[in-house]
């Protein structure tokens, strides 16, 4: 079943690189007493989420952090080096969390993993974006096809908030 508006997130524990190395970040301490805006890709470096889903958070960050917003985090399932590698690349590294879901366990948890086996990618997360307040689920939008990012965009985000 996946989650709802209105729900608690599952607890669960991420790998982030940093500039000291790999770091573990739990969701209490990434979502208590904050309002986060999450997106999820289905892997990084990949053309949607390199080309059109990550870059519009890059460049709308400071209007989300403007209303309101206190972090941003973008979750995929995949390593921490890959994942830290792709904020490298993108720019991204210290302006957002590249969390690194590298079980599927938070995903499955949400009920947002897909199974691309056929395409030779294994078990990943489905596109979408969510506002989270103190731990709880605000808004989740879902994109039907895993090959746009239309209403789990930045943009869609703002329009939100």
């Amino acid at each position: 079943m996946t989650i709802a508006v209105g729900e608690s997130l599952p607890k669960a524990v991420f790998k982030e690189k940093t500039a000291n190395g790999p770091v573990e970040i739990g969701t209490e301490a990434l979502f208590k007493g904050k309002k986060v805006v999450v997106f999820a890709v289905p892997g990084a470096f990949t053309p949607t989420c390199t080309l059109n889903h990550l870059p519009g958070y890059l460049e709308h960050r400071e209007a989300l952090l403007a209303k309101g917003v206190d972090d941003i985090a973008v979750i995929s399932v995949n390593d921490w080096h890959v994942m830290g590698a792709w904020a490298q690349q993108s720019g991204g590294m210290d302006k957002i969390h590249f969390l690194a879901d590298w079980d599927a366990s938070f995903t499955k948890a949400l009920g947002l993993d897909m199974d691309l086996s056929a395409g030779g990618l294994g078990v990943r997360s489905k596109r979408y974006s969510m506002l989270v307040e103190d731990g709880v689920v605000k808004s989740l939008d879902i994109e039907e096809n895993p090959g746009q990012a239309t209403v789990s965009s930045a943009e869609a985000m703002l329009e939100r908030l």
